[in-house]
């Protein structure tokens, strides 16, 4: 459980973001809380059918008109495609995996960034947006990208080339935020590091060739730039596909953290990618 005084801070900093001209517009049930992020961080299914389907949930309670389920050959369950439509038919992909291995909850790993992608897109639904930004809770990238890589490989006619950016995000809450730096385009690197100077919030480059692959992969194959935001280091590397990948592994002030970095950098994106 949150604890009170977690609450009240939650509280006020959100209080604190909102925009002055927002006081008399939507309804702030339609943008997310930090409690709200943490709450669904916390509601993690140990099924992997459990968890789409709460996803789905969540973006349709948040206003999502355009939620497809893409099936996919070998993969268990289904791709879960937000749509939020934009200015122009320029693509930002954001993306996490719903699944995880048998040990452990899977918190970390990586219901962390796909438990955030519902909340994101509160955040950027009330704004104006030039790009139309897609967010994908990918299946399968335990068993080697299966879920991302069928993504890619089926996109239609000429999306691909439409895509500007995909933005992963994988680990997340371990500690501050982190990216693996010798994997992004290099745009995309010195936007985000741009961007947390300006909120002063720390951002280490942490590569993680030693460790494994993740779903930017599946796009940088196709030339799409990427960028994968993370949070795992030496000390927090063991959590991963172990019985400690719950929600008690979690710092929930890194992982808030990591949520408003996130929510600036996808509308600071949305705002120099042509």
């Amino acid at each position: 459980m949150i604890s009170n005084e977690l609450q009240l801070i939650a509280i006020l900093l959100i209080c604190l973001a909102i925009p002055a001209n927002l006081a008399a517009g939507p309804s702030p049930a339609i943008i997310p809380t930090l409690l709200e992020v943490n709450g669904r961080l916390q509601d993690a299914p140990y099924n992997n059918m459990q968890r789409e389907a709460l996803l789905r949930g969540w973006f349709r309670g948040s206003g999502c008109k355009l939620l497809t389920e893409q099936s996919v050959i070998g993969g268990h369950p289904p791709n879960l495609i937000c749509t939020l439509k934009g200015k122009s038919d320029s693509l930002i992909v954001v993306g996490g995996h719903s699944d995880h291995v048998r040990k452990g909850m899977g918190v970390v790993d990586d219901w962390s960034g796909a438990s955030m992608l519902p909340s994101l897109f509160q955040d950027l639904r009330i704004k104006n947006r030039n790009h139309t930004f897609m967010f994908v809770g990918f299946t399968d990238e335990e068993k080697g990208l299966v879920g991302s890589a069928f993504f890619v490989w089926h996109l239609p006619g000429n999306e691909k080339v439409r895509i500007r950016a995909m933005v992963n995000l994988e680990c997340l809450g371990l500690a501050q935020p982190e990216v693996w730096s010798d994997h992004a385009a290099p745009n995309l690197l010195s936007g985000l590091l741009q961007v947390a100077r300006r909120m002063r919030i720390p951002v280490r480059e942490v590569d993680l060739e030693r460790v494994g692959r993740d779903d930017a992969e599946s796009f940088r194959e196709a030339s799409i730039p990427t960028i994968t935001i993370h949070s795992l280091t030496q000390d927090t590397i063991h959590i991963m596909h172990s019985p400690r990948d719950n929600f008690s592994a979690i710092n929930v002030s890194d992982y808030d953290e990591s949520y408003q970095l996130i929510a600036a950098y996808l509308t600071y994106l949305d705002g120099v990618l042509q």
